[in-house]
């Protein structure tokens, strides 16, 4: 599919919402928008947006966009799946439920969910406007995730085509299964990658206010050294000296657990989601 297409937008007052709200404002798609609790709806209508009921938004939608929490996506997807028309895509924003199996499905209905990569710490940026957007779907250039359950080619354009618009500006859009999806997000990057981030955090706070160096001298060595780490251990910009390896296996033995890259198998994956979706266990 090209062109303009129907999209319904649920939750389009939410913090994600309005995110994607403001991308596809500037497109020439047919938008609805949809929500529910009083402020969203405030917010969308501040914003000059007509507001939809969640029937009449999907009753005829090419493909209805679900930026709701994931605790609310069963009852979501309940109540407005059934009232999709035949070949419409459902796409939610994160792979957690969707992978948990926790959305109400159709065999008419394709299943699709997308996520944002965010810019790139190693993203040329040219703008003060591109320096700012640290999230991304503003003015800095992003990638984005996506998995559609479907060998249709109209539906993975239509998903692409999708993704592009509510997470501009875009460069590229990269396929996969929704369970590599999950693998990505949240093993990958909010298992690891968030949490060595507020590590680095607490690891600041304590030589300031533990070993009592001035927050500045701590900050700025800190911002600097991180973007080298970062560069050398995942480009290979520069390679770390000797003393320095030294030290970096002296953290490793006091910090990471031995068995830590158990968080890759698919059980562990199962306990970690189901923590965030407030689930005993996950069952599919």
């Amino acid at each position: 599919m090209s062109g303009n297409y129907a999209i319904a937008v649920i939750g389009a007052g939410g913090k994600m919402g309005m995110r994607v709200s403001n991308n596809l404002a500037r497109t020439d798609h047919d938008v609805r928008y949809v929500e529910n609790s009083p402020a969203g709806r405030e917010r969308t209508v501040d914003a000059g947006r007509e507001l939809t009921d969640g029937p009449a938004a999907v009753a005829d939608a090419d493909i209805v966009v679900l930026a709701v929490p994931d605790l609310a996506l069963g009852a979501v997807t309940a109540e407005l799946v059934p009232q999709m028309k035949s070949g419409a895509v459902c796409l939610t924003l994160d792979p957690a439920a969707a992978y948990a199996g926790l959305l109400t499905e159709r065999d008419d209905v394709v299943q699709a969910v997308a996520h944002p990569c965010h810019p790139s710490i190693f993203l040329q940026r040219e703008t003060p406007e591109q320096w700012a957007d640290t999230f991304g779907g503003i003015a800095a250039p992003q990638d984005a995730i996506a998995a559609v359950e479907s060998d249709d080619p109209a539906a993975k354009t239509l998903v692409e085509e999708t993704v592009r618009a509510i997470y501009a500006p875009v460069i590229d859009v990269h396929f996969v299964t929704i369970k590599q999806l999950a693998q990505l997000e949240p093993t990958l990057v909010e298992t690891v990658a968030c949490m060595i981030g507020e590590l680095l955090n607490e690891a600041l706070h304590e030589t300031v206010h533990t070993m009592g160096v001035p927050e500045a001298a701590a900050r700025s060595i800190l911002h600097g050294h991180t973007q080298v780490a970062l560069a050398n251990g995942l480009r290979g910009d520069n390679p770390f000296s000797d003393a320095c390896l030294i030290a970096m296996k002296y953290g490793r033995e006091s910090i990471i657990k031995e068995d830590w890259k158990k968080i890759f198998q698919d059980d562990e994956l199962d306990k970690n989601l189901a923590r965030m979706l407030h689930l005993d266990t996950i069952t599919r």
